[in-house]
C-alpha cells in the first residue's frame, strides 16, 4: 500500500475505475479529514458531517465512471460534497417546513376529536381518498410521499416541470383534505399518515 501513496490523485482515480480497492483506500485517506472539516463547517453537526462525507466517499466508489480523469480531485470533492450539504440543507428545510405546518394544524384541532378517531378506520379513509386521486395525480403523490421523491427527483423520472410536480402534490393534498373534511382529526392523521 506504500506505493500506493506515492501515486498522484489522477493515477489513484485511474486505478479506481479499474475496481482497484487500494486506490479507493488512499484517496480515502488522503481526502477524508479536508472533506469533513469543509462539510462541518457548512453543518456545524458531527455526525450529519461524517454521514455526508460517509454518503460522497460511498457514491465514489459505486459510481467510478462520474470521478474526473483529469483536473483536481480535491476540486471535485469539495464540489460534490457542498452540493451534499445543499441538498441535505433543502431535505431538512422542506421537513422543517411540513412539521411547522403539522404543529399549527394540530393546535386548531380538539383532542377529544382525535381520540374518538380509530386509527385503521382513518388510514382507510385516507387510502380511499389516494385511490380517487386521477392516475397521474396519485403517481406523483405516492412519489412524493411514499417513495420520499424531491420534486426534481419526480420531475426527472416523469419528463415533466417541477413546477406541475408542485402543483399536483399540491392539488392531491387538497382533494385528500377535502375528502377528510368531516372531520379535523382525520385531517390530522392525513398529515401524520403522508409525511
Amino acid at each position: 500500500m506504500s506505493a500506493y501513496n506515492a501515486y498522484t490523485d489522477q493515477e489513484l482515480v485511474a486505478l479506481l475505475k479499474q475496481d482497484d480497492q487500494l486506490a479507493f483506500t488512499v484517496i480515502y485517506e488522503r481526502h477524508w479529514r479536508l472533506i469533513y472539516a469543509h462539510v462541518y463547517k457548512m453543518l456545524k453537526d458531527e455526525d450529519e458531517a461524517k454521514d455526508v462525507v460517509q454518503d460522497l466517499f460511498s457514491s465514489i466508489w459505486i459510481n467510478t465512471a462520474s470521478l474526473p480523469e483529469q483536473g483536481s480531485l480535491t476540486a471535485y470533492l469539495y464540489t460534490a460534497s457542498r452540493n451534499k450539504v445543499l441538498n441535505l440543507i433543502r431535505h431538512n428545510k422542506y421537513r422543517n417546513d411540513y412539521l411547522s405546518s403539522l404543529a399549527d394544524f394540530e393546535q386548531e384541532m380538539s383532542n377529544a376529536t382525535i381520540e374518538q378517531l380509530d386509527e385503521q378506520d382513518l388510514l382507510a379513509a385516507i387510502n380511499l381518498e389516494i385511490e380517487k386521486l386521477p392516475p397521474r395525480m396519485r403517481e406523483v403523490f405516492e412519489m412524493s410521499r411514499k417513495q420520499h421523491m424531491s420534486n426534481k427527483e419526480i420531475a426527472a423520472r416523469l419528463g415533466t416541470s417541477e413546477e406541475t410536480v408542485k402543483k399536483q402534490v399540491h392539488n392531491s393534498l387538497k382533494a385528500i383534505r377535502g375528502g377528510l373534511k368531516g372531520s379535523a382529526g382525520a385531517a390530522f392523521m392525513m398529515l401524520m399518515y403522508l409525511r
